[in-house]
């Protein structure tokens, strides 16, 4: 397939923007589908950058681990194309607990792997004060694992800096919902309301809402929302904007983003796509919060968001082709951030018949069922 094709990506998450965007640097033409759901995990996602801490060694680590290490990489091709305004800002990060043996294990899983990911940056045990010192509503007498290669970005903001970039290079994008028509060799075709749209391939990176799309085609793909609530408070202090990504033994983690705006969260439910604030889900959060920094107590609550997380049947992503023009690129899960960027230069590599830098045979949608 060559790079003047043309190409329909439905979604309108950061995997849609990235696969639009990839494909629109190479000189295909791509056709962005945005259906106005509620709950899109990007626009609601705290936006945490550092995976290095994730305990097991496997392909669903390793592409987030890929996905942390490609953002310089993406952040200056953006540049290029005149998006500086990206909201990513490598803040470092610490893992805070009152156990340090724990946290001795922490930092030595993760020299461990400085060497094959030198991205991770310096690792150094603190004591307290310091990470009070660092995030001041931090409760006292917590030691950390200062990650100083951990990072964060606005997950809105990076989503529309690579949507950005590929209109201004040529992308269409489309407010509606798609539906399959026909997928057949390279003959595809998606209706959009009244109009009928054709396009040499499809890539359906609709997040949790993949699997209605790909049924249409014969693929009963085991995806779907696990929705989580995130707080978002107001502190007076206006300098948050370097505060370090905090990341307790269990939830909630903290991050600061600029202007006294701090996030925390999230919740895990399967609550399907009930797109509601609940008492019992912000509750929970709040009072963990409150207990590992007590500081937050006194702050204002700003808003509640609801994202629902692609996440599939065996926890692992869904990158690759499900038959001659069909590819479907989804289900990160919580990485959703950042690994989106990685797993849509893939996808986008896949539609136009290249191969790709990174290893998906472990994310082969095929391992499910292949349609009768």
């Amino acid at each position: 397939m060559s790079p003047s094709t043309r190409i329909i990506v439905v979604g309108g998450g950061i995997v849609a923007a990235s696969v639009a965007y990839h494909l629109c640097r190479q000189g295909a033409e791509a056709v962005v589908i945005e259906a106005d759901l509620p709950g899109q995990a990007t626009s609601a996602g705290a936006g945490i950058i550092c995976p290095w801490t994730i305990r097991r060694d496997d392909p669903q680590y390793r592409l987030a681990a890929d996905g942390a290490a490609y953002y310089p990489e993406l952040l200056a091709m953006l540049a290029e194309d005149g998006q500086h305004e990206t909201s990513y800002a490598r803040v470092g990060a610490l893992c805070v607990a009152d156990d340090t043996d724990r946290l001795e294990d922490i930092a030595a899983n993760l020299r461990s792997r400085q060497r094959e990911r030198p991205e991770i940056g310096d690792v150094e045990l603190v004591g307290a004060p310091e990470p009070r010192r660092m995030f001041p509503p931090l409760a006292a007498g917590l030691a950390g694992v200062w990650i100083s290669g951990g990072a964060r970005v606005d997950g809105r903001q990076i989503r529309d800096s690579l949507m950005q970039a590929a209109v201004s290079q040529g992308a269409r994008r489309i407010r509606g919902t798609a539906e399959a028509a026909k997928v057949s060799g390279h003959a595809t075709t998606v209706t959009v309301g009244s109009e009928q749209l054709f396009a040499d391939a499809v890539v359906v990176a609709a997040g949790a809402w993949t699997a209605p799309f790909c049924a249409d085609l014969g693929w009963q793909l085991p995806i779907g929302p696990q929705r989580g609530q995130i707080v978002h408070a107001q502190l007076p202090d206006p300098d948050t904007s370097t505060w370090p990504v905090i990341l307790p033994p269990e939830d909630p983690y903290l991050l600061g983003f600029p202007a006294g705006r701090v996030v925390f969260g999230a919740t895990r439910e399967q609550a399907g796509f009930d797109y509601r604030t609940t008492v019992g889900g912000v509750g929970e959060m709040l009072a963990a919060a409150v207990k590992l920094a007590p500081g937050l107590a006194g702050a204002g609550l700003i808003e509640t968001r609801i994202g629902f997380r692609p996440v599939t049947s065996d926890g692992g992503p869904l990158i690759g082709a499900l038959g001659d023009g069909l590819i479907v690129a989804t289900g990160n899960g919580p990485e959703g951030l950042t690994a989106g960027p990685l797993t849509g230069r893939a996808a986008a590599a896949l539609a136009l018949g290249q191969e790709p830098a990174a290893d998906l045979a472990p994310f082969d949608p095929a391992r499910f069922q292949r349609p009768a």
